[in-house]
């Protein structure tokens, strides 16, 4: 099956429109960081300020993500992503509010920790529904994941430079009001899509199934790994492209990682069924350290250090896709949206960690002092999936389906012959 019809396939069954509320809904995720950090570096001319108000919101997300994961696992997607999207777009509104205001920093605080802890989880909760969709069928679901990475890149890419847009043209608030108005609409729109179940049955909402398991742990250390990458790369980038005297070009440089792990994703959907996912792991981890090795020497010239991101850029979709898809495999069907948001808090976490230690590093050596930070995590990760990434260890349990009723499927995330109403909502 081509990428095309796969692409195609997944797309009629999940519907078009909601893949559209998909991308939308997680844009405020994409943007609220960024706007925070230069709303009230802007309002209080502190930057330390501002990351101590970013890094609440930060905070909060790591917190919060399992949390929403785990009710809407409990309680359904609709109703636990209907109230998400409504206080984190009041929260996000009252952010702005207060530092507008010039309110004490805790009152500025509070609010971004609440943005933080209400995200509607609109990526996690995707590939979850998505997962349940593709009803245990393990090319579609490879499909509907890449598809979803894709969306994900797009999103990662467009809600930074949409605030900095707004932020050139009107004022940092004006990105964060946007990403209000984006959460409280698409956002709430995902959650109400008939792809979303109203609930779930009673035996799954008392369900006592253990989420954390060897395989589980094992995925979140990797996709922190990869999170340290993110972080020390975003400090490496901004401090060489003032280095070399083009400050400007950091958010391009940004936007072409984006760009090349999208289309890295793309290619990921189109690789054999055959080729299993702890193999493509092992193999997506050698290309992450020869890359970060690549990222090391590129420093010289802007041009040497585009190649070099947009090569570690390749790495990174197929990496995401088959951690998620291997979730898939490793925990209890009936806390999947849970275990989806608890990977992407260890991702988040980890980026931070990453980013102070390339702020520190590149205060104490160079500007492409932080690169090496990005080796260190690229090599651990290289020797995490060498060791432990094996057919065995990630053999599927059960399809994410598993203890579904048939019913209740169908109300959870509607079947195959429910795709032509879906697309149509």
């Amino acid at each position: 099956m081509s990428v095309v019809v796969k692409f195609r396939t997944a797309a009629q069954l999940t519907g078009g429109r909601v893949l559209l509320w998909s991308l939308l809904g997680r844009l405020p995720n994409a943007m609220s960081p960024i706007g925070t950090l230069l709303l009230v570096s802007r309002n209080t001319d502190s930057v330390w300020r501002g990351s101590l108000v970013a890094g609440a919101l930060a905070g909060g997300q790591a917190i919060g993500g399992p949390l929403v994961g785990r009710l809407a696992d409990r309680r359904g997607q609709r109703t636990v992503g209907l109230v998400a999207a409504l206080v984190n777009a009041t929260a996000l509104v009252a952010l702005v509010a207060a530092s507008q205001r010039g309110l004490p920093l805790g009152w500025q605080i509070a609010p971004a920790a609440l943005i933080g802890l209400s995200v509607p989880l609109v990526g996690p909760l995707s590939r979850s529904r998505w997962v349940r969709l593709a009803a245990g069928d393990a090319e579609l679901t490879s499909s509907m994941l890449s598809l979803d990475g894709i969306v994900d890149e797009v999103s990662f890419t467009a809600g930074p430079a949409l605030v900095g847009v707004l932020a050139t043209l009107a004022s940092p608030a004006a990105g964060l009001l946007t990403a209000a108005a984006l959460s409280g609409v698409c956002a709430t729109l995902f959650a109400l899509h008939p792809t979303a179940s109203p609930g779930v049955p009673k035996s799954h909402a008392r369900s006592t199934e253990h989420l954390l398991n060897t395989p589980y742990v094992l995925l979140m250390l990797g996709m922190a790994l990869l999170g340290a990458c993110f972080g020390s790369v975003q400090v490496g980038v901004t401090a060489t492209t003032e280095s070399l005297g083009r400050p400007g070009a950091a958010g391009l440089l940004y936007g072409f990682i984006g760009f090349t792990s999208a289309f890295a994703g793309v290619a990921a959907a189109g690789l054999p069924a055959r080729w299993e996912l702890p193999s493509r792991l092992r193999a997506g981890t050698v290309l992450l350290f020869v890359a970060s090795c690549v990222l090391l020497f590129s420093g010289g010239n802007l041009w040497t250090l585009t190649a070099a991101v947009g090569f570690l850029g390749v790495a990174v979709a197929p990496q995401m896709i088959t951690m998620f898809g291997l979730v898939e495999r490793t925990v209890p069907a009936v806390r999947l949206g849970e275990a989806m948001a608890a990977l992407v808090s260890a991702l988040i976490l980890a980026q931070s960690a990453g980013t102070f230690l390339g702020g520190w590093a590149t205060a104490h050596f160079a500007p492409a002092a932080p690169f090496a930070i990005t080796v260190g995590a690229a090599a651990a990760a290289l020797l995490l999936a060498a060791f432990t990434a094996t057919e065995q260890r990630y053999r599927r349990r059960a399809p994410a389906t598993s203890g579904l009723p048939a019913t209740a499927l169908s109300e959870a995330a509607g079947s195959p012959r429910d795709a032509a109403p879906a697309q149509s909502c």
